[in-house]
C-alpha cells in the first residue's frame, strides 16, 4: 500500500486550526488502499504522533520516519498546513526539492497566491474585478486622511500574508488606523487596506482532476460580527448557507470566475476562492490553497452538497498529485 504523509500544524497562530483540518482529513483517507501517517510540523520539531502518542521524529535529509526500526519514506504529501511554511511555499520547495509529490500548489504559486498583494496584481491585468487596495511596509509613513479619501470609510486593514483573518479590522474612523496597523504588523511585516465592499459574501471551492476543473457549490456567509473575522469563523458566529442564496446566473459567475483564477494562477490541490458580490459583481477578495477542513470549515460543506463524499474527494486528490508528478 501507499505512504500518505498528512502534514498539518506550521510555524503561525493558524496551526490548531491545522491540526483539526488534518484530523478530519486523516480520518477520511481510506484505509484499504493507503497507510495514513499524521505529520505534525512545528518550530520545536517535526514529527509523527503514533496511536500511543510517541513521537516519531522525521529524518529531513529524506522526509522520513523509522517506526520499530523501519525506515517509512512516503509517496505523497497531503498538504493542509496553514500559513507559513506549508501554504507559502517554503515546505513545498523543500519537497520539490526531494521530488516527494504534495497536493498543494507548488512552490511558486503557492507564494503568490499567500500574498494578497501580489496575488492581486497577478490577476488585474486578467480583468479579474477588486476593490481598491494601498499597500504599507511596516515602518513606512503613511497619511491616514489620504488612504480614507482614496478608499472611502468603512475599509479593511489586513496581514498581507496571514490566513483565518488574523491581523484583520474594519475601519470606521480615521483615527482608528493606528491601532489596525498595529493589529495587522503583529501577525505580519506587510498590511493591506482595502476598501469596503457592501454585498453576499460568498466562498468557491474548486479543484482540479486530470483535465477536468471541478468547481463546488458557493457558500455564502453570514456574520453575526460586523465582518466573517476569527469568532465568526471559528466559534459559531456565523451561518454558513450551502448553496448560496444567490441566482443561478450569479452562481454560474462566480463559479467561471473561481476557474478562470485558478487557472491563470495554475493552482493544484483543492483552492477556495472568496468574493463579494457588490452591484452584482463578484469582487475577488483572495484565494486560500490550503483551505481548512476542520468540521466547522466551508469545504467540506461544499463537498457533501455535491453528493459526494471527503474519502472520494481526497482519494481523487491524491491519486492525481502522483499520477502528474515529475
Amino acid at each position: 500500500m501507499k505512504n500518505i504523509a498528512v502534514l498539518m500544524g506550521g510555524y503561525s497562530s493558524e496551526w490548531q486550526i491545522s491540526l483539526k483540518s488534518g484530523a478530519v482529513i486523516a480520518g477520511n483517507i481510506n484505509r484499504s488502499f493507503y497507510n495514513v501517517y499524521q505529520i505534525i510540523i512545528l518550530e520545536e520539531g517535526w514529527y509523527y504522533l503514533d496511536s500511543s502518542e510517541q513521537k516519531h521524529f522525521i529524518d529531513k535529509n529524506d522526509f522520513s520516519i523509522t517506526v520499530n526500526d523501519e525506515h517509512i519514506t512516503f509517496d505523497c504529501i497531503y498538504n493542509t498546513i496553514h500559513g507559513t511554511p506549508g501554504e507559502d511555499g517554503i515546505f513545498q520547495a523543500y519537497l520539490e526539492l526531494l521530488k516527494i509529490p504534495q497536493t498543494s500548489c507548488d512552490s511558486y504559486q503557492s507564494a503568490i497566491t499567500f500574498n494578497k498583494r501580489d496575488c492581486i496584481a497577478v490577476l488585474k491585468p486578467w480583468n479579474i474585478t477588486t476593490g481598491n487596495h494601498i499597500y504599507l511596509n511596516k515602518g513606512a509613513a503613511y497619511n491616514a486622511v489620504d488612504i480614507a479619501n482614496k478608499l472611502g470609510l468603512p475599509y479593511f486593514v489586513k496581514a498581507n500574508r496571514s490566513g483565518s483573518s488574523f491581523g484583520v479590522s474594519k475601519v470606521y474612523k480615521t483615527e482608528d488606523l493606528d491601532t489596525a496597523l498595529n493589529l495587522a504588523f503583529e501577525v505580519d511585516t506587510e498590511a493591506i487596506i482595502e476598501s469596503f465592499l457592501d454585498g453576499i459574501e460568498v466562498s468557491v471551492g474548486i479543484y482540479k482532476i486530470d483535465q477536468e476543473l471541478i468547481v463546488l457549490p458557493p457558500t455564502e456567509i453570514v456574520s453575526e460580527n460586523d465582518f466573517f473575522d476569527y469568532e465568526a469563523k471559528y466559534s459559531g458566529k456565523s451561518e454558513e448557507i450551502t448553496p448560496a442564496r444567490i441566482s443561478a446566473k450569479l452562481t454560474h459567475a462566480v463559479q467561471e470566475q473561481s476557474k478562470r483564477i485558478y487557472e491563470v494562477l495554475n493552482c493544484k490541490g483543492i483552492a477556495r476562492a472568496d468574493f463579494i458580490f457588490h452591484n452584482g459583481i463578484p469582487h475577488f477578495i483572495e484565494i486560500n490553497t490550503n483551505p481548512g477542513m476542520s468540521p466547522e470549515s466551508i469545504i467540506p460543506q461544499q463537498i457533501r452538497a455535491t453528493g459526494k463524499t471527503l474519502e472520494e474527494v481526497f482519494t481523487a486528490v491524491i491519486e492525481n498529485t502522483i499520477k502528474y508528478h515529475s
